[in-house]
């Protein structure tokens, strides 16, 4: 009896790797347009034409999300962050979390950091890219959105998928005070969005601020997919939206049109999603940007993700993996121990991208406007 049931584990264990060799492991698909940039990306980003191989025991897409978190939180490096308190023009205030300020060079590039909704520079995912963006020789700041990381507000606004103001602000200020440094951004999940709307809202501020930009998990399309009580100022009868609706919104959509796009100045849900959604705006970004999205991401369908349009756009690539869920992209026998895929690419290209020793992304950089003026 023991014999046949140890037969029949050791089958169904030869099975399930033989799944997972034939089916799981998967070399990620590149979307980008046969010119300059990804001939760079193929060329200096070797992890781009890799095999990815998800953690065996992990491979499901809500698996994937919710495991990466759990294993993230308690196992994420320390990092120790300098802080400022950044008033913006209309009184709003934000936190910005320096870190590598002082160790680092002072012409060492930087790295701007946007985390995802509710997220800030706590975020395990973000400590993660931390390491990595240290482990560089780089130095970084994370921008905490309005109302987060222990900042309150101080006007009735917060932030939305659109809300591209605040970041300018805090990027031309950096650019005044660092004028020589070489500055990319990484924006994850929400703050993807708004590092792509910033990109395609203001094509030449960016074009002369940003060197390079990445984002992970970015949701491109609004309408595919779809903790703010505790701020007093926000429940006074003068404003548009009603706070108990808001606190009985049951889902994203709900949320969004109860409050979101009332907040953000449209008329209506549609407006706002019309707005702020990114997959049919590729045309308009003008800094190299590289995006990592998972096809089994379960906040966003794999059908949102504009394959096409990346594959058109003389800027814009997109590195889907058939695994990884949202924000998980775990790999290895215990992901824990080692640099997170998603952080592997971003180390690899903005390298490349801000070192650049030997001037090749610089030209590739202007053949990609050239390429631009073709496509």
């Amino acid at each position: 009896m023991l014999s046949v049931l140890f037969l029949l584990v050791a089958l169904l264990v030869c099975g399930y790797f033989l799944y997972y060799e034939t089916k799981v492991i998967k070399r990620p698909l590149l979307a980008a347009s046969s010119g300059p940039f990804r001939r760079y990306l193929c060329k200096h980003v070797p992890i781009v034409r890799s095999l990815y191989y998800p953690t065996w025991w992990c491979i499901e897409g809500r698996a994937q999300t919710l495991v990466a978190r759990i294993v993230r939180a308690f196992l994420a490096p320390h990092v120790r962050y300098q802080r400022e308190i950044f008033v913006l023009s209309d009184g709003g205030k934000v936190a910005l979390d320096w870190f590598n300020r002082n160790r680092s060079h002072k012409r060492a590039p930087l790295v701007v950091i946007l985390p995802g909704l509710l997220g800030d520079s706590n975020a395990e995912y973000v400590k993660y890219l931390v390491k990595s963006i240290i482990s560089m020789g780089a130095q970084g700041v994370v921008l905490n959105n309005r109302g987060l990381a222990g900042v309150e507000l101080s006007t009735p606004r917060l932030y939305s998928a659109c809300s591209v103001d605040d970041l300018s602000e805090v990027l031309n200020n950096i650019r005044l005070l660092q004028a020589k440094v070489k500055i990319a951004a990484v924006g994850i999940s929400m703050g993807g969005l708004i590092l792509g709307n910033y990109l395609v809202r203001k094509t030449d501020e960016s074009k002369a601020i940003l060197t390079a930009a990445y984002t992970i998990s970015l949701p491109w399309n609004m309408f595919k997919g779809s903790a703010i009580s505790k701020h007093e100022i926000l429940w006074h009868k003068k404003y548009d939206w009603n706070m108990d609706e808001v606190m009985n919104s049951r889902t994203i959509r709900e949320f969004d049109a109860n409050f979101t796009a009332k907040h953000s100045g449209f008329s209506n849900l549609f407006c706002y999603y019309s707005y702020a959604t990114l997959h049919d705006k590729l045309f308009r970004v003008q800094v190299p940007l590289l995006c990592l999205n998972a096809a089994d991401d379960p906040f966003q369908p794999l059908e949102a993700i504009p394959v096409v349009a990346a594959s058109k756009s003389s800027h814009v690539a997109i590195l889907v993996t058939a695994r990884g869920g949202h924000i998980g992209f775990l790999d290895g026998m215990w992901p824990a121990d080692a640099e997170p895929f998603m952080c592997r690419l971003f180390r690899q290209f903005a390298t490349c991208a801000l070192f650049d020793v030997d001037g090749e992304f610089r030209r590739t950089s202007l053949l990609m406007l050239n390429h631009l003026k073709k496509v």
